[in-house]
C-alpha cells in the first residue's frame, strides 16, 4: 500500500469540477497522505507538455495520479502516459451519453458555467445582500431574504451564508442568538415574522470551542461549558419554535448549504 501519493488535477477550464471529483474519491482513503496540485486552463498541446514536464520532474518514478477533464483529444493525449495513473472524467461519461442521445456534445470547456445576464445579475445582487446583512445587520430588510440563518456565535452562519449567495444566487442573511434570547428561550421578533425562511445551524461543543478559542483564546466565551450550555439552549429554542435544524459538524460548507436549501424546499434549478 502507498503511504503517500501525488495528485494532479488538470482542466481546460477552472478546474473546480475535476478537483471536486478527485477529492471526493481520495477522501475514501484516509490512511494515505496526498500531495495535491491543480492546473486549470490547459488548452494547448504546448501548455500540456509544459505541465507534464513539471509533473514528471516532481513526481516521476512514483506513478503520480492525474485526474483530467480535458476535452481536446490532442491535449488529453499528452497526459495519458504509461508513467502516470490517468483518470479521464469526461471520456467514459461524455462519449456514452453522446451514444445514448445519438448526437455529439459541444465539447466546449466550461460551457455549462457560462452564466446568462439574468443569472449574473441575480448572483451579484445576492452577494451584495449577503454582505450587507451579515451578523444581524439591517434586520428591517429580512423580508427580502431567500434564506435567514440562525445560530449561536461561531456556529458557521457566515461561511454558509456567503456560499449560498456566491454559488446559489440566494439572498442570505444571518442572525446571531445572543444570551439575551438564549436565557429567555425566545426568538427575536424579526425572526418570528420571517420564520418561513429561517433555518437554524448547530454544531458540536468541541468544534464550537475550537472556533471560539481561535478568536478569543482563554475567554469565558470559548470555554467548553459555555459552548455546551449555549448549544443546548439554542436547540431547545429551535425545537420549541419548530425551526428546522441543520448541523454543520463534520460537514463541508457545501454540504451544510445543500441541507439548508433542502429544508426550505429550494431547488438549484429554480434559482439559477
Amino acid at each position: 500500500m502507498w503511504s503517500s501519493k501525488d495528485i494532479y488535477y488538470i482542466s481546460d477550464s477552472t478546474g473546480i469540477l475535476v478537483t471536486n471529483l478527485g477529492q471526493a474519491l481520495i477522501c475514501q482513503f484516509p490512511e494515505v497522505n496526498f500531495y495535491e496540485e491543480k492546473f486549470p486552463f490547459i488548452r494547448t498541446v504546448a501548455e500540456a507538455k509544459k505541465t507534464m514536464d513539471h509533473i514528471m520532474s516532481q513526481s516521476g518514478g512514483r506513478r503520480p495520479i492525474i485526474f483530467s477533464t480535458i476535452l481536446d483529444p490532442e491535449v488529453r493525449a499528452v497526459f495519458d502516459s504509461p508513467e502516470v495513473e490517468y483518470f479521464e472524467a469526461y471520456g467514459l461519461f461524455l462519449e456514452r451519453l453522446e451514444n445514448c442521445l445519438e448526437t455529439r456534445g459541444v465539447r466546449e470547456p466550461g460551457f455549462a458555467r457560462h452564466p446568462t445576464d439574468v443569472t449574473m445579475n441575480r448572483r451579484v445582487e445576492a452577494i451584495h445582500y449577503c454582505l450587507a446583512h451579515d451578523d444581524g445587520t439591517k434586520v428591517s430588510e429580512y423580508d427580502e431574504a431567500d434564506v435567514i440563518l440562525l445560530g449561536v456565535s461561531r456556529s458557521g452562519k457566515t461561511p454558509v451564508s456567503v456560499f449560498l449567495a456566491t454559488q446559489m444566487g440566494l439572498k442570505s442573511a444571518n442572525f446571531p442568538l445572543t444570551a439575551e434570547y438564549l436565557s429567555s428561550y425566545r426568538l427575536p421578533e424579526v425572526i418570528r415574522q420571517n420564520q418561513g425562511r429561517v433555518v437554524a445551524l448547530t454544531t458540536s461543543p468541541e468544534l464550537l470551542r475550537s472556533a471560539r478559542e481561535k478568536r478569543y483564546p482563554g475567554s469565558r466565551y470559548a470555554r467548553y461549558a459555555t459552548c455546551v450550555e449555549e448549544i443546548k439552549q439554542a436547540e431547545q429554542l429551535y425545537l420549541k419554535s419548530h425551526i428546522p435544524i441543520v448541523s454543520s459538524a463534520g460537514k463541508s460548507i457545501e454540504e451544510t448549504a445543500t441541507q439548508v436549501m433542502q429544508e426550505l424546499g429550494i431547488s438549484k434549478k429554480n434559482i439559477l
